[in-house]
């Protein structure tokens, strides 16, 4: 009869508890997925509304602070839009809600490189096309706010945040960052809600349309239009913030469409309209995918 303090007992005892221990962790992770899911769009989309100030704005409170149907109901301000950064022009090759930025920026099919910029975000790649919000008032037939995706280097890896601009696309509405690795208490502060609140009227631009947006080094000087506060011990971090946004104003990102979007809002073209049918393009190309999936045909016919 085998000992119950035996060796090998005490391994089949340890193989086996692994063994369960795994499935019960894989069927955790697979069971929660969903929910994980929701939760990161939904923290996106308390981000995208403080960087655009509805919450403050609205409820006078944080996003943070905000129900779900409170932020539901914001959220219907919004409206996403899958633009070409080459030249800001409008993507109707796929679906706005289908794309996700960390994907986008890491597949080499959809990314392009970052090769000598003005500004270096510290980045290998950006994607080639990015997904764009804009906020309307409903029953307004203007863009109030448009909100841009932004990521670059700090000190331990890559912000991913928001930056918000008003109307006139050259001042900025906020800045927040929904995902980093920055130290708390230094670079973290990236999160302070009073140093956020300092971005709100900062001119990213000057006078020669050059970005000009920056983290200060100290106290930024009261007249300067372009800088906030720097972050106290955490010189990389502030640095990073200013390099990746002025990549992101400059002609390398984001200018284009910027340069696209003011000549639209001059003109009286709606923007909004411009995303319906972008929108409705590529749904019918998808329901066509369907059909032909179902049908049995080729692309080509």
């Amino acid at each position: 009869m085998q000992q119950r303090d035996s060796l090998t007992r005490t391994i089949a005892t340890a193989a086996v508890l692994c063994v369960v221990c795994s499935l019960a962790v894989s069927a955790a992770a697979v069971a929660l997925k969903s929910t994980q899911v929701a939760n990161e769009k939904l923290d996106q989309q308390k981000n995208i509304l403080d960087a655009a100030g509805l919450a403050i704005g609205e409820y006078g409170l944080p996003a943070s602070k905000l129900s779900k149907e409170q932020i539901d109901e914001l959220y219907e301000w919004v409206s996403e839009g899958l633009i070409n950064m080459d030249d800001g022009s409008f993507n109707n090759e796929a679906s706005a809600a289908d794309w996700e930025l960390a994907e986008a920026a890491s597949d080499p099919k959809s990314s392009v490189k970052i090769v000598d910029p003005e500004y270096d975000p510290g980045e290998e790649s950006r994607p080639s096309v990015m997904k764009v919000y804009f906020v309307q008032k409903p029953g307004s037939g203007d863009i109030q706010t448009v909100v841009l995706p932004i990521f670059g280097k700090g000190l331990w890896g890559t912000l991913w945040g928001y930056l918000a601009l008003k109307s006139d696309l050259e001042t900025v509405q906020g800045l927040t960052f929904y995902q980093h690795k920055e130290t708390p208490g230094l670079g973290g502060e990236v999160d302070n809600p009073a140093w956020k609140a300092q971005w709100d009227g900062r001119k990213l631009y000057d006078a020669d349309g050059k970005p000009a947006v920056l983290v200060f080094k100290g106290p930024a000087p009261a007249e300067n239009v372009y800088a906030v506060d720097g972050l106290s011990g955490a010189t990389i971090t502030s640095n990073g913030v200013t390099k990746m946004l002025r990549y992101w104003a400059s002609d390398d990102a984001y200018g284009p469409l910027l340069d696209k979007l003011g000549k639209d809002i001059k003109s009286g073209t709606s923007i909004l309209d411009q995303i319906k049918a972008g929108k409705k393009t590529s749904e019918s190309a998808t329901d066509k995918s369907a059909d032909i999936r179902t049908s049995g045909e080729t692309i080509n016919g």
